[in-house]
């Protein structure tokens, strides 16, 4: 039994849940998400809760239900309160900027690095720290991974783009090697 597969998916005010088949569409005051579910989990909504159970007892099956189930919650999560990313720009000349909604990246590269903006993601930035926005926790992860990819901090100076907070575990350069013998 998946712990986390049992537990009932409250459903707050304002949100209206719709199950076809295994399609389950949420609807909420940020706006609307839809998701196809696994074949092996039965999704039901029983007064204001949703309740999960598998079809079949398989060591997977017990994984999808408690995915399946945290999905659901973040689903409904995202589109009463949503959710957002920061990121932090670190070195001397680098920065970012909008240029209308895309993100433009200037990094040490010899050319501005541009990310165009997808369905349902905001970005904002305030000095060097770019915000990711949105509903769909999945595509706000997604986007804020792939910027960080573009120049992940470096080990030596901690120059690149972090996770606002990230700890950067830093290397000592090369040491000096003192003499003993000189005089």
């Amino acid at each position: 039994m998946s712990r986390l597969g049992k537990k009932p998916i409250s459903i707050p005010e304002g949100v209206e849940i719709e199950i076809k088949g295994r399609l389950v569409a949420v609807k909420g005051p940020k706006g609307q998400l839809e998701r196809e579910i696994r074949p092996e989990i039965k999704v039901e909504k029983k007064e204001k809760e949703i309740v999960l159970t598998p079809l079949i007892e398989t060591k997977k099956t017990k994984s999808f239900w408690g995915l399946t189930r945290a999905i659901i919650a973040n689903m409904i999560e995202g589109v009463v309160k949503g959710f957002e990313k920061k990121l932090q720009i670190e070195g001397v000349g680098y920065r970012a900027n909008l240029e209308g909604d895309d993100l433009v990246l200037q990094i040490g590269f010899s050319h501005p690095v541009k990310i165009k903006k997808e369905q349902g993601i905001n970005f904002s930035v305030e000095k060097n720290i770019i915000t990711i926005s949105g509903i769909n926790k999945e595509k706000v992860g997604e986007m804020a991974a792939e910027i960080r990819a573009i120049r992940p901090p470096e080990p030596y100076k901690g120059k690149g783009i972090r996770y606002f907070g990230e700890q950067v575990r830093r290397k000592s350069g090369k040491k000096v090697v003192s003499s003993a013998g000189a005089a």
